[in-house]
């Protein structure tokens, strides 16, 4: 794939039938416990450590892998609101780029604002910012994937090593990371290189270019230090004459499968865009987007329809801004599955990107840093799915007090925009009890005549003035003193902050 572009602004990615005998694990079962633990695989499902199927449903959040040396944004908002603002949306994995430069002593962070905001970074190292992130989105029901993006801040490389990063770095650095949060299963794996592109090979066997070689190496080194994470491993960019994005033809695999000496660690990666990224031939195909399905099953889908092993798209994006890559994304979320439908029986993904400064797509934040580009958000909405178990012992209820038997939340109802002729606002739900919610429901009543036109994360029924919200599949769950939140456009305008109230099984 082209990267020049996409990269500008980063400072300075057929019809599916389920396999026979496979089962389709819906979303709401088991979905508090399900992703405790470290991760394995079984097929083309991931399962957490009590055999449970997962669904890796996230975003990228990029800034590591450039010269700030730490994820972007800090300098408008602390590294919590960030992450509980991704959880409250229903993503559910962070994938985490960063460059070999993070890992080199004493390397420092750039552009974080202290000023009431991200107190606890201060002064600490890249490594040590990036501990503080992985433990905070581990209390909160979220996992991580390190991406080694980048050799170095300077851009990316076609190969996974240059002159300046030996292969030799490039495993040292990759076991090192391992090593560092062994026994911490909120990272549960390592995305081994961002996009090997030509001259990189699959399958080639000259040990200088393919990348099918390589990443059996340095999978194996990371195994061999921390056998429990799993390998992401992506693919290049031709292969046997056919050219594709970079990272994102993984058509190799089915003559050279990568071979792990852990077996049950092996997620396949792949990457797409749309025409904001970069044109490819079949965007201009008369029967797009109908022969999508087809380009993706050639390219990295048949992997998961023959069940050889899990497939995760770890980036695609768009600026949704042409009508081709409108239809594109909507092509390629019902590709990926709708977990309404299918469960964790699907496609894993994180979408690129969480950050609004990544100069050729835009992300799910927009320029403040703070307001969610609800167009995007609601795309995903179909595939996203259930947080994950953060693995501590949680609060106990208690029958004597408040919310001890019955789950209790509230509801804070707040407009973001108003124009007159109409409005966005949003809805945070919180649980107040001792008891950790399954669903949740809330009611108002407007004292004008507005109406409902559009709501994400979340389903209405509108009586009149009065609109009754009812969770997303992704979102009931709520622990204790944890929140979701869902937002919604209506019209006309001027219809001020009616009261809400909440109630939750």
């Amino acid at each position: 794939m082209f990267r020049t572009l996409r990269r500008a602004l980063c400072v300075a990615a057929a019809l599916l039938l389920p396999l026979a005998g496979v089962q389709s694990a819906r979303a709401d079962v088991a979905a508090e416990a399900a992703g405790a633990g470290y991760w394995h695989t079984s097929g083309r499902q991931i399962l957490d450590a009590a055999g449970q199927p997962v669904r890796i449903a996230g975003v990228n959040w990029f800034g590591f892998e450039t010269a700030n040396h730490v994820v972007h944004g800090l300098w408008a908002r602390d590294y919590k609101s960030m992450i509980d603002q991704m959880r409250s949306l229903g993503y559910n994995t962070i994938r985490m780029p960063y460059s070999d430069d993070i890992l080199k002593p004493g390397t420092m962070p750039d552009s974080i604002n202290h000023d009431g905001k991200n107190s606890d970074l201060r002064g600490l190292t890249s490594l040590q910012v990036l501990d503080k992130i992985v433990a905070y989105a581990g209390q909160s029901g979220l996992k991580i994937v390190l991406d080694r993006h980048r050799p170095d801040a300077a851009g990316q490389s076609a190969l996974w090593y240059t002159a300046a990063v030996p292969e030799s770095t490039w495993i040292t650095n990759l076991k090192a990371l391992a090593a560092r949060y062994k026994g911490n299963p909120t990272v549960v794996g390592i995305d081994l290189h961002n996009e090997p592109h030509d001259p990189a090979c699959w399958g080639c066997g000259d040990t200088s270019r393919d990348w099918r070689l390589a990443a059996q190496r340095a999978g194996n080194a990371v195994l061999s230090v921390n056998p429990e994470l799993l390998i992401m491993v992506e693919g290049v960019q031709s292969h046997d004459g056919t050219n594709g994005w970079w990272g994102g033809n993984l058509m190799g695999v089915a003559q050279y499968p990568v071979q792990l000496d852990v077996p049950n660690r092996l997620v396949y990666s792949a990457h797409d865009y749309a025409t904001s990224v970069a044109q490819q031939s079949w965007f201009s195909d008369p029967s797009f987007p109908a022969n999508m399905p087809g380009i993706w099953d050639k390219y990295w889908g048949y992997i998961f329809k023959q069940n050889i092993a899990p497939v995760w798209l770890g980036e695609f994006g768009t600026t949704l801004q042409p009508a081709v890559d409108q239809k594109w994304l909507a092509e390629l979320v019902k590709y990926l599955r709708s977990t309404s439908a299918y469960g964790a029986d699907s496609f894993h993904w994180t979408f690129w990107s969480w950050n609004p400064n990544s100069g050729d797509t835009g992300g799910i934040l927009k320029d403040d840093w703070q307001t969610v580009d609800t167009a995007k958000d609601a795309y995903l909405a179909s595939i996203k799915a259930p947080g994950f178990d953060t693995g501590g012992p949680g609060p106990g209820p208690d029958p004597g007090g408040p919310g001890g038997t019955t789950p209790t939340c509230t509801a804070a109802y707040t407009v973001g925009s108003d124009w007159g002729g109409g409005f966005n606002a949003e809805v945070k739900v919180t649980n107040t009890g001792t008891l950790p919610l399954k669903s949740w429901k809330v009611t108002w009543t407007w004292s004008g005549s507005q109406k409902v036109t559009s709501m994400w994360n979340a389903t209405h029924t509108q009586t009149g003035a009065t609109v009754t919200a009812v969770n997303a599949t992704h979102n009931g769950s709520v622990s204790p003193g944890g929140s979701a939140s869902f937002g919604f456009g209506g019209a006309p305008g001027g219809g001020g902050v009616p009261g809400v109230s909440c109630s939750a099984t």
